[in-house]
């Protein structure tokens, strides 16, 4: 489960890149369609699991809370990723995105005004470095990926580290299904009133309405359902390593079917990256979760 939670994620966006490519659906249609129906999917399904969905709006601040995360991290990072995707391509995009340990390292070393340790900070180096490889294949002169996909994916690393870091509370306090159902929800709401994906005329053929299908279903709630179910037989830090394979599926997937390619120079990049994780993990066996928080 732990496994073919992140491979689920990683396919969605190969999956989201052929959507982009072969039709007429713009980002904010998408990125609308999939928060709203995938939150009301979750909180229907917390509702037969009994869980208490609505006493998160008992408490002002927990409602704040949960705006917040509405906003910099669920809408965030779900926006800023289908950007990354559809000005790039879904392989980079992903991988650019699992920049978020770093961008958590960074945020953290800001909020408590100290420098990081020589795990983060080696975690930094070998991320930067890793990212340079991908984005120019080897030749400083020029970009491989389109500028603006870099910054989009950048961007969804911070979305991600927001993402990661803001909702904890909430989520010890009333659970992950009915606070990011909300939040699901609320994002899909606030899109669909940016967006207004009713006036876009989107027209799907068969394979077209099957790929938001499986974006929505497989991509997003099933990926999602997978993961917390695996929380209750491993650690969530095992989780995490295996995380490392929504990239590489990513990758892979975007390889056989839609043609990335990446060179000597971009397949260590990618390594590299990856490599943070188990950085990461090394780091967190060596200090209290409390003191690294």
């Amino acid at each position: 489960m732990a496994s073919a939670s992140p491979f689920l994620w990683g396919s969605s966006g190969t999956v989201a890149q052929h959507l982009f490519e072969q039709s007429q659906v713009s980002v904010g249609w998408l990125t609308a369609v999939r928060m709203t129906l995938t939150g009301v999917f979750l909180l229907i399904f917390a509702i037969c699991l009994r869980k208490n969905i609505w006493s998160i709006f008992t408490d002002w601040h927990s409602i704040v809370r949960l705006l917040l995360f509405t906003v910099f991290g669920m809408t965030s990072v779900q926006l800023t990723y289908f950007m990354a995707i559809s000005t790039g391509n879904a392989a980079t995009a992903t991988i650019l995105q699992y920049l978020s340990p770093v961008m958590i390292i960074l945020l953290l070393s800001l909020r408590n005004l100290r420098l990081p340790g020589k795990l983060d900070t080696l975690s930094v180096i070998v991320a930067v470095a890793g990212t340079a490889l991908i984005v120019t294949q080897g030749n400083v002169n020029t970009l491989a990926v389109p500028s603006a996909a870099i910054v989009w994916g950048l961007l969804a690393a911070v979305g991600a580290a927001a993402y990661t870091l803001l909702p904890r509370g909430l989520l010890l306090r009333y659970g992950a299904l009915p606070v990011v159902g909300w939040s699901m929800l609320f994002g899909g709401l606030i899109t669909q009133a940016i967006f207004r994906p009713w006036t876009q005329h989107v027209q799907l053929d068969a394979i077209g309405a099957l790929e938001v299908s499986f974006i929505v279903v497989f991509g997003t709630m099933a990926a999602f359902l997978l993961y917390l179910q695996s929380l209750k037989y491993i650690e969530a830090t095992t989780a995490s390593i295996l995380g490392a394979i929504e990239p590489l599926s990513a990758a892979i997937l975007g390889f056989l079917f839609l043609g990335t390619s990446f060179n000597w120079y971009g397949i260590v990049g990618i390594a590299m990256v990856i490599a943070v994780t188990f950085i990461q993990f090394i780091a967190y066996r060596k200090s209290p979760p409390l003191l690294r928080d």
